[in-house]
């Protein structure tokens, strides 16, 4: 049964040609949500496999499908749906992503069902092509000021993606909906112009989960489009705050340095490796060393960084409880 006051959210499936892997789990987790006042458009992106045939299958009303004649490429197909939308909230999320059955409920018991909020967030898992949780991040950035929203994500307290928020329709289309130079920093551009403009809400507990594999879109997009969209989304944090810009884009620069050294290390050729190594230094002006992405990313260096972490919590609990037995003699004596 539908409350009256609880406003319809639109949840929209770009695709193509996953009807046979990823589709049926991620359509599932929007059909399987405990709120029910939705929409759920599927948009095919020109798919030579049987997603139309598959998606006519269901028999739910809430359903909207749509067939591009021709390929739209990504960035078009998002904002199609943005169009398509009738709801007041927007979710997109990628034919490979999925949602908590209680993702919406929670979104929307946190704004008390208030239409009026930028965006709403999660925190969010990353999951493995097998659907493995490989990393997860709760979302610590609830109550911040907009400047600390930014800083909390170089620092590391949220991630913001597609898969865990919640756009308020009305205001995406008024922004001219996903778009950034490279369309790799589309959604974070929309979250933070949202956010800035219009304020949100942030839910702390881990309610979607975003698949990184191989075939991920953003995994293949050149290094150098990398570079320029992150500094351009690094001029728009500026611009979107009041306070602390020497300090935003200082992190910034290193945040993005970090990231796009990361997705460098990823080259296999040495050379071809080091000349980006190098031009992401002319950008950034910030230098990481190749040998601390390799403890980083190598897996016993991570296992032995959470053994560490494990010994250092028991050993600040076992100080805890020697100073409060300390404390309970000294009362007795």
């Amino acid at each position: 049964m539908i409350e009256p006051y609880s406003p319809l959210v639109s949840i929209a499936i770009t695709t193509h040609n996953r009807a046979n892997s990823y589709l049926p789990h991620t359509l599932q987790s929007a059909l399987s949500q405990t709120y029910t006042h939705l929409e759920i458009i599927v948009s095919d992106d020109c798919s030579t496999d049987n997603t139309q045939e598959f998606v006519s299958a269901f028999s739910d009303l809430r359903i909207r499908y749509f067939r591009h004649a021709e390929n739209i490429g990504a960035k078009n197909n998002y904002n199609f749906c943005v169009n398509q939308a009738r709801g007041s909230y927007f979710l997109l999320f990628h034919d490979d992503d999925l949602i908590d059955p209680d993702f919406v409920e929670t979104c929307m018991t946190a704004v008390n069902h208030d239409t009026n909020v930028g965006i709403i967030r999660t925190g969010v898992r990353h999951i493995d092509s097998q659907g493995n949780i490989v990393a997860r991040k709760a979302n610590m950035v609830g109550g911040l000021s907009m400047e600390d929203f930014i800083l909390g994500w170089f620092a590391g307290k949220t991630w913001p993606y597609l898969s865990s928020t919640l756009f308020n329709t009305k205001r995406l289309k008024e922004i001219g909906g996903f778009k950034s130079k490279h369309s790799l920093f589309d959604d974070v551009t929309a979250e933070m112009v949202l956010a800035a403009r219009f304020g949100r809400v942030d839910v702390k507990a881990i309610k979607a989960s975003t698949r990184v594999h191989s075939e991920t879109r953003t995994v293949s997009a050149k290094v150098n489009d990398w570079c320029e969209d992150s500094l351009e989304l690094l001029d728009l944090l500026c611009e979107l705050t009041h306070d602390k810009q020497p300090q935003i884009r200082r992190k910034g620069l290193k945040f993005f340095a970090w990231v796009n050294y990361h997705r460098a290390h990823d080259i296999r050729s040495p050379f071809e490796r080091m000349v980006l190594y190098y031009m992401i230094f002319k950008r950034f002006n910030y230098q990481y060393s190749p040998i601390r992405f390799f403890i980083c990313r190598n897996p016993y260096f991570r296992k032995i960084r959470r053994l560490r972490s494990k010994v250092k919590l028991w050993g600040d609990t076992l100080s805890t409880i020697s100073l409060l037995t300390m404390g309970r003699q000294k009362r007795k004596s």
